[in-house]
């Protein structure tokens, strides 16, 4: 089973239909406890980064997201899932993060309309199975205000321009995040969901 994190936080139920239409064993899991049988796990977020990160702290969840990667499930971040991944944000203060990744998340330069909202395109920067039969350029629904600064090149696998160029997908290994909503991002956001549940 894919189980999606309910940390308190995020549209779970449009991620769980999604998984769900495309015929994989989906569901939204409230106690960390149920997630050790699972074979994928998904952390969405529509949430500002420090309420996101004391919510998953107090309700146990950062142990439980370290040991699934350590035993090597399959992981992605989604919207501030993706930035919840790296070191620190700025958002509202300098909140430290889960720490999987090394980088921390900027708000967009001043004088630039946020939050970048609607869809663009991504650029990607190798082949990889989470993104196999999408094309280059391919469109990608947004809704940010702050984006992601890895601090390591080989950690970002699509960046996309909004004045500035970041990071619209980052992982390494079987861990992945991305800036955009894949749930609401038609064939494309489903091709890549169905992609990533079919990880081992």
């Amino acid at each position: 089973m894919i189980a999606i994190v309910d940390y308190g936080m995020g549209n779970l139920r449009s991620v769980e239909k999604a998984f769900q239409f495309l015929g994989y064993s989906a569901g939204i899991v409230r106690e960390p406890a149920a997630a050790a049988e699972a074979s994928h796990l998904v952390l969405p977020g529509d949430a500002a980064f420090g309420d996101a990160m004391r919510n998953l702290r107090e309700a146990g969840w950062v142990e439980v997201i370290h040991r699934s990667l350590q035993a090597g499930k399959p992981f992605l971040g989604i919207c501030v899932g993706l930035q919840l991944m790296f070191d620190s944000s700025e958002e509202m203060g300098n909140h430290a993060g889960l720490g999987l990744l090394p980088g921390r998340c900027l708000r967009f330069p001043a004088g630039q309309p946020v939050p970048h909202i609607g869809w663009n395109q991504i650029s990607i920067k190798r082949p990889l199975a989470l993104l196999e039969g999408i094309p280059e350029g391919s469109f990608y629904y947004f809704v940010h205000s702050y984006y992601v600064q890895a601090d390591e090149s080989e950690d970002v696998l699509a960046t996309t321009e909004y004045n500035v160029q970041f990071t619209s997908i980052a992982g390494r290994d079987h861990m992945f995040g991305l800036q955009f909503h894949p749930e609401k991002s038609q064939d494309h956001g489903l091709r890549l969901l169905s992609n990533f549940a079919r990880l081992d």
